[in-house]
Order: C-alpha cells, then sequence, then structure tokens
C-alpha cells in the first residue's frame, strides 16, 4: 500500500528458433516491461563485442501497411454508423455505452495472420472502394456546381450565354471586377495599348464595383491583364459553364437536390456494410497492433549467430513465472540473469502500484502530479482518504454531494464499464460526494438552507457546534487543525525519503525542523493559557523556536529563515476549506432569498419566476462550486501535501502485452 512493488531486471537468453514462441508467451502474459538493451549493451565492453543490434521482423512493415488500411477502413465504417446521432444518441453512448462484443480468433503464426488479414481487407475493401468512389464523384460534382453558381451569382447581370467569356482560337477574354472609379480611366489606358480590342462593363451587385469585360486578340491578352492589374482588378475565372446565369442557378440547384438524394442511397449502402463488417475490422485492428507490437519488439533486443537477448523489468514477485513462462516456450533452451536494483540508483526503474480497491482509483490523481519514484512512499493511500474529505467539506450541501455521487454512480455503470480512467472518476465522485452529502448534514447544508427557509424545518442531523453560518470560528479551527495534521504527515514522509536517500541536512531543513517549531509554539501557548507552567512553558518554547531557526539556517543558510512564513502560509492556506464552505452556503442561500422574495412580492407569476430562479440558480452554484472543491482539494494535495516530500519519478510500469478489447482466444 505505502510502497510500490519491488522491482528487478532479467535478462532473458534463447535460440532463434524459440525466439518467436517467447514473445508470444511473453506477450499473451503480460508480467515484463521490455527495455531496449542497445543502451545498456554499449555501457558493457565485453558484452557489446558479442551482440549486435536486432531488428524488427520481415513482417513488421506489411503489418504497419495493413494497419494504416484497416484504420482508415475502420474509421470509414465507424463515421458511417455514428452518422445521424443527435444528442440524446451521443448522452445515452456515455450513459449506457455499447459494450465491445469480443471475437474468438485463431491462433496463427504471423505469415498465415497475414494472408488472412489480407483476405479479409480485400473482400471488405472492394465494398467500400466502390462506395467511396462514388461519394467521392458526387463531392467533385458538388464541387463544381456549387463553384458554377458562385460564378453565375457574381455575374447574375449579364444577360448572356456565359460560354462567350470563354477564350476562342484568336481572341482572349479577360473578365473581373474593377471600382467603379478606375472604369473609365482603365478604357483609355488599354485603348492606348491596340485598336484591337474591346472593352464592356456590367454593374455587379456591390455598388461601388463594376463588371469588366476585355476582348482582345491573343497576343496582346498578357499586356492587357499586367495594365488591368495595376487598378487592383480582381480576375474572374470562367470554368466550364454554359447558359445564362439563371439558367446556371436553377439547373445547379436541381441537380445539387439530387446529388444529395444519390449521396443518402449510397451512404445506406456503406451502412449496410459498416453494421455487417465493422465489429470484423474492429477485431482485425486490434489483431493487428499485437501482432505488429510483437513483431516490432525485436528490435529492442540484441543477438548472436543463433541467439537472442532481451532485457526486461519484472515484479519480484512475479520473476518465478516468467522464467518458468520463458522455460516452457523455449523447451528449456534459455538462460536467466537477474540484476538487483542497487542502493539509491533507482530513477529509471518503472512504478507498479500497489494500493487496495478503495485506493486504486486516486492513483490518477496522484499521476496527474507525476509518477511515484521507485522506493518512495506511495501517498496514493492519503490522497484516497484527504481528497474526498476536502471536497466534501468545500462543498458541505447535502443534496449538492448527493448529485455528484450519482454522476459517479452513470460513470460507474455507462463509460466505465469500457473505459478505466472513466471508472476512476467515477469512484472518486462517488466518495467525493458521499462527504459532501455527510458534512453538509453535519453543518447545517441542505440546498443552502432551504429546510429552514422554505420547508419550515431543522434537519435533525445538524450538529450545532459545526453548523457552518453560526460557527464559522469553529469550522476554521478544524480546518487548520486538518492542515497541520496533514502536513506533519508530509514531513513525516519528507523525512523518512530524505534519511533512505542520505539527504540528512535537506530532512533536518526541510521537515524535522517544523516538529522542532511547533513543539516550540505549542510550549508558548502553555506558558501563556496555564499561569502553573508559566516561565517554564516560555523558555521551553523559546529555546526550540531558537533552535527551530538554527536549523533552518544550518540546513538552508541565512535566507532559510524566510522558510518559516511558508510554512505558516502552507498550513493557513487550509483556511479555503472554510471560505469555500461558506461561499457554497452563501450563494445557495440568496438563491433561495431571491426565490421567496418572487414568490410573496410578485403576483401569479412570482411562483413562476421563483421556480425559474431556484433550479438555474442552484444549478449554476453547483457547476461552479463543484468546480471550484475539485480544484482546491487537488491544490491542497498537490501544493500544500506533496511539496513536503514528492520526489516522482519516470514512469508507470507499461508490461508488454497483448490488448484485447474486441478479440479473445
Amino acid at each position: 500500500m505505502f510502497k510500490t512493488a519491488r522491482m528487478r531486471k532479467i535478462r532473458i537468453v534463447t535460440l532463434d528458433k524459440y525466439i518467436a514462441p517467447t514473445v508470444d508467451a511473453l506477450h499473451a502474459q503480460g508480467l515484463v516491461q521490455i527495455s531496449d538493451i542497445s543502451d545498456s549493451i554499449q555501457q558493457d565492453p565485453e558484452l557489446a563485442e558479442l551482440v549486435t543490434p536486432a531488428k524488427a521482423t520481415k513482417y513488421s512493415g506489411k503489418l504497419s501497411s495493413l494497419l494504416m488500411k484497416t484504420n482508415g477502413i475502420s474509421e470509414l465504417l465507424g463515421n458511417s454508423l455514428s452518422e445521424g446521432h443527435g444528442i440524446k444518441d451521443t448522452l445515452m453512448s456515455f450513459i449506457s455505452p455499447d459494450m465491445p462484443v469480443q471475437k474468438k480468433v485463431e491462433d496463427l503464426d504471423t505469415e498465415a495472420f497475414i494472408a488472412k488479414a489480407e483476405e479479409t481487407l480485400s473482400e471488405v475493401g472492394s465494398k467500400t472502394h466502390v462506395i467511396e468512389g462514388k461519394l467521392a464523384a458526387l463531392d467533385s460534382e458538388t464541387s463544381e456546381l456549387k463553384s458554377n453558381k458562385s460564378l453565375a451569382n457574381l455575374l447574375s447581370n449579364f444577360d448572356m450565354d456565359l460560354a462567350l467569356l470563354k477564350d476562342s482560337k484568336y481572341t482572349s477574354t479577360t473578365v473581373g471586377r474593377i471600382n467603379v472609379e478606375s472604369a473609365s480611366e482603365i478604357k483609355t489606358k488599354l485603348s492606348n495599348l491596340t485598336d484591337e480590342l474591346d472593352m464592356f462593363t456590367v454593374p455587379s451587385d456591390d455598388k461601388n464595383y463594376v463588371i469588366i469585360v476585355v476582348v482582345t486578340l491573343k497576343e496582346f491578352s498578357d499586356e492587357v491583364y499586367s495594365t488591368l492589374r495595376k487598378f487592383e482588378f480582381e480576375k474572374i475565372e470562367i470554368g466550364n459553364v454554359e447558359g445564362n446565369p439563371q439558367q446556371i442557378i436553377s439547373n445547379a440547384d436541381a441537380r445539387l437536390s439530387t446529388i444529395e438524394s444519390e449521396r443518402a442511397a449510397v451512404k445506406s449502402e456503406l451502412r449496410v456494410v459498416a453494421e455487417q463488417w465493422d465489429d470484423e475490422i474492429l477485431a482485425l485492428k486490434e489483431q493487428l497492433e499485437n501482432e505488429k507490437e510483437k513483431n516490432d519488439i525485436l528490435s529492442a533486443f540484441v543477438k548472436t549467430k543463433d541467439s537472442y537477448m532481451l532485457e526486461a523489468w519484472v515484479p519480484v514477485n512475479d520473476t518465478e513465472k516468467v522464467e518458468q513462462l520463458v522455460e516452457k516456450s523455449s523447451e528449456g533452451h534459455c538462460a536467466f540473469e537477474l540484476i538487483e536494483v542497487e542502493g539509491t540508483d533507482d530513477e529509471d526503474v518503472p512504478i507498479l502500484q500497489q494500493n487496495g480497491w478503495y485506493a486504486k482509483p486516486f492513483e490518477y490523481l496522484v499521476d496527474m502530479y507525476s509518477p511515484v519514484r521507485y522506493n518512495e512512499i506511495d501517498p496514493t493511500i492519503f490522497v484516497a482518504i484527504m481528497f474526498p474529505i476536502f471536497f466534501g467539506f468545500c462543498l458541505t450541501d447535502a443534496i449538492y454531494g448527493l448529485v455528484v455521487s450519482a454522476i459517479g454512480v452513470v460513470l460507474l455503470r455507462g463509460m466505465g464499464k469500457i473505459n478505466k480512467t472513466m471508472n476512476a472518476f467515477g469512484w472518486i465522485l462517488i466518495w467525493s460526494g458521499l462527504w459532501a452529502v455527510i458534512l453538509g448534514l453535519i453543518t447545517n447544508g441542505f440546498i443552502g438552507d432551504f429546510p429552514e427557509r422554505i420547508m419550515g424545518f431543522r434537519l435533525p442531523t445538524v450538529f450545532a457546534p459545526v453548523e457552518a453560518f453560526k460557527h464559522p470560528d469553529t469550522i476554521l479551527i478544524i480546518a487548520i487543525a486538518i492542515g497541520v495534521i496533514y502536513t506533519n504527515i508530509g514531513f513525516i514522509i519528507g523525512a523518512i525519503d530524505n534519511f533512505r536517500y542520505g539527504n540528512k541536512k535537506e530532512a533536518i531543513g526541510s521537515q524535522l525542523c517544523w516538529f522542532v517549531l511547533e513543539a516550540g509554539v505549542i510550549f508558548l501557548a502553555l506558558g501563556y493559557l496555564m499561569p502553573a507552567i508559566g516561565m517554564i512553558g516560555y523558555i521551553i518554547g523559546g529555546v526550540l523556536v531558537i533552535a527551530c531557526i538554527g536549523m533552518l539556517v544550518y540546513a538552508n543558510g541565512a535566507y532559510g529563515v524566510m522558510d518559516i512564513f511558508g510554512f505558516m502560509g502552507d498550513v493557513l492556506s487550509y483556511a479555503r476549506l472554510l471560505a469555500l464552505c461558506l461561499a457554497t452556503g452563501g450563494i445557495a442561500m440568496t438563491v433561495n432569498i431571491l426565490a421567496q422574495m418572487l414568490n410573496n412580492m410578485v403576483p401569479y407569476a412570482g411562483i413562476v419566476l421563483a421556480i425559474f430562479i431556484f433550479i438555474f440558480g442552484h444549478i449554476a452554484n453547483f457547476a461552479f462550486q463543484v468546480l471550484g472543491a475539485f480544484i482546491n482539494a487537488l491544490r491542497l494535495n498537490y501544493v500544500e501535501f506533496f511539496s513536503q516530500f514528492f520526489m516522482g519519478g519516470k514512469g508507470k510500469f507499461e508490461a508488454f502485452k497483448a490488448s484485447r478489447t474486441f478479440t479473445k482466444k
């Protein structure tokens, strides 16, 4: 629970004829994280002389190609099945997602599997290729029609066949838009070029511009265009159009309407194919990913003429299982070397956390900050206990908390079934919401002061000494006390880690000194509050405070004394628990008062307005306060707690393991 799984490095050597079954066995069981051995080999000159880096198998490239093709088909079919889904369908897919059906697959060698994959893709591709071709042709035609329609709208004032504006064998026609002021001037400029030229203008929809048409012999076309460009001329390209603008627009609209019907029919064909093949393609995609991973992993090995060597991280408790697995798959033709992690040389060791069912979901919150370092105390159990309490303390409303827990249940029973992250956050919300319910009932938070103000009764669960708006001083004391205790737990963990890694000076100046300071403050307080202790308390307290300052100066230099203010800031930061508690209740109370006033003061419509204000006011308050509670509960862990000890590692244990969402063996 407090420690990550003990890890060791294992080197495995086996003959090349057994490397494929060995990799298959390791991939199926997912007990090891395979490392790239090339770096460690280079640090061992003797070993480097005996082996050379291995390469991915000859099938790797083909598998990549097939996977790329499968991804394209899978995306096409998936989009077809999801097309037309509205907000209701999207919401239902979140609340009650379709569980993937696992397809039983054959245990084939790579070559046979590739042949089967090609056969499947060929069969599906022969159907999707035709459909994609139809859709592409319709899209191309649609684009051309819209372009023609746009041109016709631009030249809508032309009462002529637009085909006449195209170049002929001997003449060149230039069409474009130019501002009105330049139209007369440009005519003079163009007439100076040649007499073999004709120009006319047509009004455009924009009164500041006209459409200009210049017809000349082809030999003068470049000079004409160059002259036009000097007047901010915007050329209009005349495409493959025939008929006057109104005819073009009418024909385009008619054809576009027909195309939409044709596209709908083609998409229906695609949907039939998708319904038939989507599960098959998803299973094939997963198989290809697994097979590619197995074939690519050989590039992390080294080899001799007849053998391969791989290096992997394995949990100590699984070492014997791995050895037995490799011995069986290689028929005993293997050798092992176990390498223990020595001393504090553990920075690169992958992390496998060992938390129970309750704390396991909260690993995601810890990982959001940083992976735990190997041999460092795993703080997940503390986060699992304190995060829901902090969240509930910030929210302190029973109904709001009940809604949060309900959202957690929806996540758990919906997306949580197929997504581990959603599953974890479902549990986090459930526990956090329950603490909000408990603390809300105790502190009189039930949609603000709804029971007393609206319903006229007092909750029997309220504990008067901690009623939020009557005794905020008590809640502040509780918040600060929690802060002192939780921060001290962080100091203890930090001191243990620092002594483990030989950082005694760091432990003195960052953790132990604060216990001395706290003891000094306690004695000073006792001297003030208890006359019987009096001067003795002052003397002992003063000595301890001075000792703390000395420890800070010793460990961190003269400026280390400033850390006292940082310590005070960390502890006082827990006062935010009171602030958010009062903010939730205060805004909820304000909403209730407004709703009550509207109901009493506005005749007839007052009840409607009151209900509107009540519902939407509490929805808004709920959204803001839940977000604030989540962020501040995280902050109290990340900033005030983790900063006292957390070192962090480089990564989690990622098992070399086959993915089995859509397939099974």
